[in-house]
């Protein structure tokens, strides 16, 4: 079991970059897989990113690879989003949570434990 606090998010200009991070309460962190969504008003909560229990896997959504790249660090209990090239469409509230497994196609039903999450905004 774990409790999660997102932070780093802000206003950025874009073509900017931050970096979330996610800390984890709890013994069992390192045995979750952990993933970034994100939420737009009136839209359900998009996958963004995925990651290994070890760190060893990554997963990433088609609209975000190569501009962010997901990490953790198990010895902080924390994992993070770091954003490149932001656009404006990455705009939304970004949230963490724990999964059991890391495989393609992830979605909401796949994840447990879930953080507040964090604004990103990403002016034009």
């Amino acid at each position: 079991q774990v409790a999660l606090v997102e932070s780093g998010g802000g206003l950025v200009q874009a073509g900017g970059s931050l970096r979330l991070s996610c800390v984890a309460s709890g013994r069992t962190f390192s045995s979750y897989p952990m993933g970034w969504f994100r939420q737009t008003p009136g839209k359900e909560r998009e996958f963004v990113a995925a990651i290994s229990a070890s760190g060893g896997i990554t997963n990433y959504a088609d609209t975000i690879k190569d501009r962010f790249t997901i990490s953790r660090d198990n010895a902080k209990n924390t994992v993070y989003l770091r954003m490149n090239s932001l656009k404006p469409e990455d705009t939304a509230v970004y949230f963490c949570a724990t999964s059991r497994r890391i495989f393609s196609g992830m979605t909401i039903s796949d994840f447990g434990t879930w953080g507040q999450g964090t604004q990103v905004t990403v002016s034009s």
